[in-house]
């Protein structure tokens, strides 16, 4: 009978070894070297305003990159004289980065980060191109080069707003988010944008879209919509101005650095 209990004894420490076995690597997963939330917290520095991660950091630099081809690019299309639309998404650009580019110089200021001073390779390429387009030529890469600049931003721009810790940064994707989407309208009131281009692109780098649901039955009765109610005529500017320039308190600016341009 003694054995009995001893042999049982031993079988219950073993399933509870194995079990234990089982569980530990569920919560110690999370901060095992190697998984994406260790990988967060190594390239992470604490900052007054929060934790300062890597993609934070790009995030920064991908602003200032930005206003750096397309400020002049804006510049351009308003000193060409082009149609009237191109004018007005041009000075949208040069008004947005103006403002982005001196909270962007601003946020880079009180966190101690270096700022590009020239746009990259790719980005002095088209402004190559432009500047040697002419025309009806000019007008569409204007468009379309600057839409699909913007368009691929923009998800950035969102992904950083939902994940950073640092208050700075969140601001910053505050008033990226408001400009590039004020961009992204003016760029397509023009009428030139290539939006099957922009599909085709986007699906050559994105991840397996999903099924969806069936296409519709050819002939299947439509639901009626709804009477539109009566209201103001529908614009075809932004909704929106410009966010206003955030002012940072004086014990903020006295302890801010300089930010570098190289």
């Amino acid at each position: 009978m003694r054995g009995l209990r001893s042999g049982t004894g031993l079988v219950v420490i073993a399933l509870t070894a194995t079990l234990l076995a089982l569980l530990f690597p569920l919560w110690s997963y999370a901060d095992r070297s190697g998984t994406p939330l260790a990988d967060v917290d190594a390239g992470t520095v604490a900052t007054r305003w929060g934790p300062l991660s890597a993609a934070d950091r790009d995030f920064v630099v991908r602003v200032r990159l930005a206003g750096l081809w397309e400020g002049p690019a804006g510049r351009q299309a308003v000193e060409r004289d082009p149609s009237a639309a191109i004018e007005a998404a041009g000075q949208h650009l040069v008004d947005g980065h103006a403002f982005l580019d001196a909270r962007v110089r601003e946020v880079a200021g009180l966190l101690g980060m270096e700022l590009p001073g020239r746009p990259n390779a790719q980005q002095r390429g088209w402004l190559r191109t432009l500047t040697a387009d002419r025309g009806a030529a000019y007008e569409r890469d204007f468009a379309n080069l600057l839409r699909a600049a913007h368009g691929t931003v923009f998800p950035l721009v969102a992904r950083i707003r939902a994940d950073t810790r640092n208050t700075l940064v969140r601001g910053l994707a505050d008033d990226a988010n408001t400009t590039v989407l004020d961009h992204i309208t003016m760029l397509e009131a023009t009428g030139l944008v290539d939006f099957d281009a922009l599909a085709r692109d986007g699906a050559a780098t994105a991840p397996r879209s999903p099924t969806g649901p069936p296409p519709p039955t050819p002939g299947a009765a439509v639901p009626s919509a709804a009477p539109l109610r009566s209201g103001p005529p529908v614009s075809a500017g932004p909704s929106f101005s410009l966010p206003p320039a955030v002012s940072r308190s004086k014990d903020e600016a006295s302890a801010a650095p300089e930010a570098h341009t190289p």
